[in-house]
């Protein structure tokens, strides 16, 4: 395409006369630039009829203050005639996204999509998480809405039919199975434990669960469960009966509709000058996964505009590769869904429809998204100011693809050795996720290895939440430097634990806040260094210290109860019951430490003789 461009400017921005630019301005499609007197772009549009549209902004009742505004800021109008009005909204995509014009509803765009991958050059092969381009040879599903998706979707696939996520390297070393093996998530096909027929009938199976054909591997299994009955293989036979008892719980779960449809709801809610889009994902009748967007909208925008903005950049900036679903459901209707749905359709070769109007199951996925959507608003905007923010600056700094979806953080605190307490401190978009906190009492090390103590807190976590299917972090901080950094990717390689950023935060020369520095797990050498007023290093403190007070408060509780059970546990006749009658009596140990001996007795169960022992004791 040979663009006509044409440009509307005195020279030093003495005048604007939007009267010449309108009688040369061609009826035909185009994208228009709009400039202030600094050069600085402030808004791009799209235009089936350039002349028409840039007319709309030059009359005397504009109908909105955010026109209004726009208007009065305008020095220069730049245009570039297309030939379709499909290019002109791909043009219009692209310099959004390159320039972040002020005026322009403006989404955070993903770098890469998260998918599913299964590798099809091995002879057993390779489940795993796939970000960026697809160089690698194999089966790639999705993309998925969101990391966490794609998580959950990978263990329900361990725990479902066994296939091995490790990487080459590791499959072609091993001697014996991994934990993956004991834990009941892989077949061991590295030590040969299945061939590889079976190996492969395990695959297709979950390339048909992929594919939403859940029935049909319920049929597979139940003939394969009868088949190893008759040949009396009664512990194989469980194995498939467990596996379809699985897959039941599983489609009565996930399985919201009758039908078969690939259908993407979009859902835009607005309160308070904020915006969020909520994007739930249907594939064959089942929820493949949601996520809320929160774009960057100037005052005044409509909410056709905002969705019509969601809509050319979320879909036209994904690899196209992928395949669109076959219908996306709207909230409210568009100005320009036809003009979209065009654009769309010819870049997927296939007819994709865009409507508001829907009835029966698809009014009832139309209602979960948008209630969906004002759940995650109301959490962001009570706290809207900050962390949403600073989120997307430590995206940024720490070059990931797209926001954190899940922050887990893990300190260490004991009293010179003993009594040692490990936490976990969990972050989401909306922050802190307390119920998801967890503390581990570290035992059977050296007293004072924190390294050991890192690593047995870190293989207890995670090897749990491998068992039990429960979520995993995107970025994993470790409170330490180096040394910590290194025993934390120790145990995600013994776990083959993928696709999990690791930072550590290592305190500076005077411990104090703001002069930290920053390690990745694999650019050691190239320490991070932020700026004190820097809003990511601002998030990284809140986490770190999250993680500090919670594993402080914990070593106190364990202290405090560890020294209790200490000193009248060295009482004879004193057991369990006595022990909390007089903590119960006199709030605690310290109250019991100034009770006389008079007092001491008259609780309960305790004799003259006894309350003299415990007065004695306790004076020691």
């Amino acid at each position: 395409m040979q663009p006509q461009v044409a440009m509307n400017r005195t020279d030093g921005f003495l005048a604007f006369d939007p009267a010449s630019l309108l009688s040369s301005a061609p009826e035909k499609p185009g994208v228009y630039r709009m400039y202030d007197k600094d050069n600085i772009l402030l808004y791009v549009g799209k235009a089936r009829n350039l002349k028409k549209r840039l007319r709309s902004y030059f009359r005397k009742e504009l109908g909105s203050s955010k026109t209004t505004l726009l208007v009065s800021k305008i020095a220069a109008v730049q245009y570039t005639v297309t030939h379709s009005e499909g290019e002109a909204l791909l043009l219009e995509n692209t310099l959004i996204k390159e320039h972040k014009p002020r005026y322009n509803v403006l989404l955070r765009d993903d770098k890469s999509y998260p998918y599913l991958l299964i590798s099809t050059e091995n002879e057993y092969p390779r489940l795993d998480f796939h970000r960026g381009a697809k160089r690698e040879k194999g089966l790639y599903f999705g993309p998925y809405p969101s990391t966490q998706a794609v998580r959950e979707s990978l263990q329900l696939l361990q725990k479902l039919f066994r296939l091995r996520q490790c990487q080459d390297s590791f499959f072609r070393n091993r001697q014996r199975p991994c934990l993956q093996h004991q834990i009941n998530r892989c077949s061991a096909p590295c030590v040969n434990y299945i061939t590889p027929e079976d190996y492969q009938q395990d695959v297709r199976l979950a390339e048909l669960f992929l594919s939403g054909k859940s029935h049909v591997i319920i049929d597979r299994l139940i003939q394969r469960m009868e088949a190893a009955s008759y040949a009396k293989a009664y512990e194989q036979a469980g194995r498939y009966r467990d596996q379809i008892a699985n897959l039941k719980i599983l489609q009565e779960s996930q399985h919201i509709s009758g039908k078969t449809g690939n259908v993407d709801i979009v859902a835009l809610v607005f309160e308070q000058g904020y915006a969020c889009v909520e994007l739930l994902s249907i594939r064959s009748g089942n929820v493949l996964g949601s996520k809320p967007f929160y774009p960057k909208i100037p005052e005044g925008e409509t909410h056709s505009a905002i969705l019509s903005a969601f809509l050319s950049q979320y879909y036209l900036n994904i690899e196209k590769t992928h395949v669109l679903p076959d219908e996306i459901i709207l909230n409210e209707s568009i100005d320009d869904a036809d003009w979209i749905q065009e654009v769309l359709s010819q870049s997927q070769h296939k007819t994709i429809r865009i409507k508001s109007t829907v009835r029966g199951e698809r009014a009832r996925w139309r209602e979960l998204a948008i209630t969906n959507a004002k759940q995650a608003l109301n959490a962001f905007l009570a706290d809207k100011t900050s962390f949403y923010e600073r989120m997307e600056s430590l995206s940024d700094v720490l070059g990931l693809a797209a926001l954190p979806e899940r922050i887990e953080c893990f300190d260490i605190s004991h009293t010179q050795g003993n009594q040692t307490v490990a936490s976990c401190v969990v972050f989401d978009t909306q922050g802190p996720r307390k119920a998801d906190y967890r503390r581990f009492n570290i035992e059977g090390i050296t007293p004072g290895d924190d390294y050991a103590a890192m690593h047995q807190a870190l293989k207890r976590r995670y090897t749990k939440v491998k068992q039990s299917g429960g979520s995993l972090p995107d970025l994993l901080i470790i409170d330490g430097g180096k040394g910590q950094l290194s025993k934390a990717k120790a145990v995600l390689e013994e776990l083959q634990i993928t696709h999990v950023m690791l930072l550590g935060i290592a305190k500076g020369p005077t411990r104090k806040a703001g002069f930290e520095t920053l390690y990745l797990h694999d650019q050691l050498s190239q320490p991070i260094l932020l700026d004190t007023h820097s809003s990511a290093l601002h998030l990284l403190q809140q986490v770190r210290d999250e993680a500090h007070r919670f594993a402080i408060t914990s070593h106190r509780k364990k202290r405090s109860h560890e020294l209790t059970r200490s000193i009248l546990d060295e009482i004879p006749g004193i057991g369990a019951k006595r022990r909390h009658d007089l903590l119960r009596q006199f709030g605690g140990l310290q109250g019991l430490k100034r009770a006389s001996v008079e007092d001491i007795a008259k609780t309960p169960g305790i004799s003259r003789l006894l309350a003299e022992a415990i007065f004695a004791r306790l004076q020691k």
